[in-house]
């Protein structure tokens, strides 16, 4: 007895979506970022516990967002940079306030 198994293309588990997560790359009919995933995987987690953390983002699906982010490196890299400066901006800029009110 066979089981008959549904191919999935690979490419259309990543999506840029204008007006979703600010155009950064997806997972495919999900909220979750590439970025996200990277992040976690990065932090030391394993493409499973990534998975298990996240039960409706299938394994395949973490494994494309690592690959995706490989491919892309550079570019991945830069975006996280930028990313974390304008965080790190603008909890300096909500912690000069904070101060100023007190």
């Amino acid at each position: 007895m066979s089981v008959v198994t549904e191919s999935v293309d690979i490419g259309q588990m990543i999506t840029r979506t204008p007006g979703i997560k600010g155009g950064t790359p997806h997972i495919a009919g999900t909220g979750v970022t590439v970025r996200t995933l990277v992040r976690l995987y990065q932090m030391g987690m394993s493409p499973e516990e990534i998975a298990a953390d996240y039960p409706h983002i299938a394994l395949g699906q973490v494994y494309a967002a690592l690959a995706y982010y490989h491919a892309n490196r550079c570019q991945m890299d830069t975006e996280m940079a930028a990313d974390d400066a304008e965080s790190n901006r603008l909890e300096q800029e909500h912690l000069r306030m904070t101060a100023a009110k007190a």
